[in-house]
């Protein structure tokens, strides 16, 4: 039986010929690129400059972003199966993509004119990265409590602070970044604020220093850094929707902005999930079916074929319920509680798969020349990343027991 992911088992925008189209040479280039060269890059914690290249041209970094601004204007079900793709070959790619349409969506949703005129051109092409930076050393789940600030200089504010888990951060040309304005400022309105931070790529630009890259145990061959900011200047017209001067800009809608756009991160991650578990299994049977045990293949062994069936029975059911919350998406609907659903399933399902087809393939699941234990330490990403599954229980909950 075939597991994979295809247009019967998704909405209707992504039957189109040109969805399926994009989604086949993705699909090729994975097997024919990816998969080949992934393990030995991740293992070497090495950054994948080729194949950011090749992303680039098959316009992926502009996957999400208006055709007015140079982009694709994918619906979220195709965007959902781009990012399996590339899971299911490294799910290191669809990082570098996930964090750059983050800060993209905050931008064409909630950004003035000048700012997207400004930003999502170069965006779309992949020649301007973008970031999302809103965890710190003390603020991860309880995002109100950051305490990185911007005091209003006149025309400018003045930012200092300490960022953590910056996917692109040294790569990026763009910074969506979470900053509190203190009381008094002259709008009247303190809060949370989102600031698009021009910077050159590298460690240090102006005020900014990427301090660390953060050493993990999985998504690896990106880099996620800790970013500090000193004094750092920010034009006041960067604030994100405008700096508020008459009451109806950007400061103090920053959090609720930010939350909105995870949104489209929580649809990517669930599609991470699917696609780690479809290489998980892909892996698990491919090795059942050739290693023999007792005078035949694994895969003959009941213990095995039921640990297979319970493994596609997961995988199917992740895959419909993060196709589902991206067609609720596409439809304009409310998807916090589809999209939690998603995330919470289809990333403890990445983990179960993964953890499972180790044990399917014994001894050599815990040696690096399989490709299973690179899913088994990537898998735990998915459960703590735009949300851990707690916080997605929550969420839920929330809006199950909601008063009407």
């Amino acid at each position: 039986m075939d597991v994979h992911g295809g247009a019967g088992a998704s909405a209707a925008a992504a039957t189109d010929d040109v969805a399926d189209e994009i989604i086949e040479t993705l699909r090729r280039w994975v097997d024919e690129v990816v998969v080949p060269e992934s393990s030995a890059l991740e293992l070497a914690d090495e950054y994948p400059t080729a194949m950011a290249s090749q992303m680039e041209d098959f316009g992926l970094f502009g996957a999400t972003i208006p055709e007015s601004h140079g982009g694709l204007d994918l619906d979220h079900v195709t965007y959902a199966r781009v990012i399996e793709e590339l899971s299911r070959g490294w799910m290191s790619l669809a990082g570098i993509v996930n964090s750059h349409l983050i800060c993209a969506k905050l931008i064409d949703r909630f950004g003035t004119d000048e700012q997207r005129d400004r930003s999502l051109p170069g965006m779309a092409t992949g020649k301007l990265r973008g970031c999302f930076s809103l965890s710190e050393p003390d603020s991860g789940s309880d995002a109100g409590a950051l305490r990185c600030r911007a005091v209003r200089d006149g025309d400018e504010f003045v930012i200092n602070g300490t960022k953590m888990w910056v996917t692109n951060g040294e790569r990026a040309g763009i910074v969506a970044l979470l900053a509190r304005v203190p009381e008094g400022d002259p709008s009247g309105s303190s809060g949370i604020t989102c600031f698009l931070v021009d910077k050159t790529p590298g460690k240090h630009a102006g005020g900014i220093t990427v301090s660390r890259k953060i050493d993990k145990i999985g998504y690896r061959g990106l880099e996620t850094v800790e970013m500090s900011y000193v004094d750092h200047r920010v034009p006041a017209d960067r604030v994100l929707g405008g700096d508020g001067l008459n009451g109806d800009g950007g400061i103090g809608n920053g959090l609720r902005w930010a939350l909105a756009a995870l949104e489209l991160g929580r649809i990517n991650v669930a599609a991470r999930g699917v696609g780690v578990a479809q290489a998980a299994y892909d892996a698990a049977v491919a090795y059942a079916k050739e290693r023999e045990a007792f005078g035949k293949p694994i895969a003959k062994h009941q213990a095995i074929a039921f640990k297979i069936a319970e493994m596609a029975t997961k995988l199917h059911a992740a895959r419909l319920m993060t196709y589902d919350a991206a067609r609720k998406a596409d439809a304009g609907e409310r998807v916090d509680l589809a999209a939690g659903m998603a995330k919470l399933f289809a990333s403890e399902t990445a983990a179960e798969l993964s953890l499972d087809a180790m044990r399917i393939h014994g001894g050599n699941g815990f040696s690096t020349e399989y490709p299973v234990e690179r899913y088994y330490r990537d898998a735990p990403l998915m459960i703590i990343g735009e949300g851990t599954s707690e916080i997605q229980k929550l969420v839920i909950s929330r809006a199950l027991l909601a008063d009407d």
